[in-house]
């Protein structure tokens, strides 16, 4: 089968811009949750919505892949998934080393979605000696002196790194120099590298923080709602105290209001 190494994906040469290529992925994850139901076709509309982004971003993100669909039938679900899969290289294998095998690390190692969307992890490294030949996800943690050797061994271009902040750097930098092109750093660090390596950061700190954001903006309005209760309740008391007065001043001297009121 084929390796990393040995093959790119064809997006940057055939002009995909990269907003476009981030939304691939979501794309495909509807589209293979349609195939495991068995739906034949997909319109532009429904499976928009299955992705979260609207129906005309998605005929133009389709459009750099040759996909058009079918008038009144729309997209074939089985060739879509097939057409996605090919442009985001995973009709190959993909080996991935893991560098940092602590909680997160071994999460990652235990994750069962790797294997089914194209990528097989070669290796679990990590630098805490006691860890070495550990059994992680059923396979053994291997020291990282022994790191520029696993990623030559089995062609990785693919590094995934778990580590401490004040770890990352190092850890990428001998990553790179031993060949790997594509890192994946869940580290909370910015990492440094030359042109020609392409890194994802994952910062799940950052994400809970733009949460708490949002959080804290809805709990403002609540609070502001809450705060202009009073005075709307004080207004609707004066409007009915109004009326009352308005009826009393209407009442005859029995008690009762006149049919016709003097002019």
């Amino acid at each position: 089968m084929a390796t990393g190494r040995t093959h790119r994906p064809a997006t940057r040469s055939r002009g995909i811009p990269e907003a476009t290529v981030a939304r691939l992925p979501l794309y495909l994850r509807a589209l293979t949750a349609l195939s495991e139901r068995s739906v034949p076709t997909v319109s532009s509309e429904e499976l928009a919505t299955a992705a979260g982004v609207n129906s005309a971003k998605l005929r133009k993100d389709f459009s750099y892949l040759g996909s058009y669909g079918t008038r009144g039938v729309g997209y074939d679900v089985e060739y879509l998934v097939y057409q996605i899969s090919r442009e985001l290289g995973l009709t190959q294998d993909w080996p991935v080393v893991i560098v940092g095998i602590g909680n997160l690390g071994a999460a990652l190692a235990n994750y069962g979605g790797f294997a089914s969307r194209g990528f097989r992890v070669a290796a679990l490294i990590d630098a805490d000696p006691a860890m070495a030949g550990k059994p992680v996800a059923g396979m053994p943690v291997q020291h990282t002196d022994e790191l520029e050797k696993i990623i030559n061994d089995n062609g990785v271009s693919i590094g995934v790194i778990a580590t401490p902040a004040g770890a990352a750097q190092q850890v990428c930098e001998r990553l790179v120099a031993a060949g790997v092109t594509s890192i994946l750093n869940f580290a909370p660090t910015v990492l440094s590298v030359p042109e020609g390596v392409d890194v994802r950061k994952v910062d799940l700190s950052i994400e809970l923080q733009i949460l708490a954001f949002h959080e804290q903006r809805k709990a403002g309005e609540d609070a502001a709602a809450e705060a202009a209760l009073p005075a709307v309740a004080r207004d609707d008391a004066a409007i009915e105290a109004a009326a009352d007065d308005v009826a009393a001043s209407r009442k005859g001297p029995d008690g009762d209001v006149p049919a016709v009121m003097p002019a």
